[in-house]
């Protein structure tokens, strides 16, 4: 049940999120047991952001997951695979993107709780 919400101060055309949307599909699985057939993405563009004083194209990609088994190695992977996309499709430089992620013990979904 992961969720990746993506806000940045640049664009995003709808072509350009639904590359994105696939390869962020393919990039879920880093963590063990999680598919892109449960991955839910929202994404924010043309947002107000300033990172390091200035409003250069900067990103963040909150990840929440339902329970904990991923390792540091697995998170890491994950950033890697983020960071690379947003990297080569929005052109956002490397250290201009946050990745942050957040385990979340209890999870709703279908009008109960996991």
């Amino acid at each position: 049940m992961p969720y990746i919400e993506t806000t940045s101060n640049v664009s995003i055309p709808g072509r350009k999120e639904q590359v994105i949307k696939d390869r962020m599909g393919d990039a879920i699985e880093k963590i063990p047991g999680k598919t892109e057939s449960w991955l839910m993405l929202s994404f924010r563009d043309n947002a107000a952001m300033y990172f390091k004083g200035t409003d250069a194209p900067c990103a963040i990609c909150q990840v929440k997951l339902f329970g904990g088994s991923a390792t540091e190695e697995d998170y890491a992977a994950l950033t890697e695979a983020l960071t690379d996309i947003l990297r080569e499709e929005l052109d956002i430089d490397s250290d201009r993107i946050y990745v942050t992620y957040e385990e979340i013990g209890f999870w709703g979904w279908n009008g109960g709780n996991l």
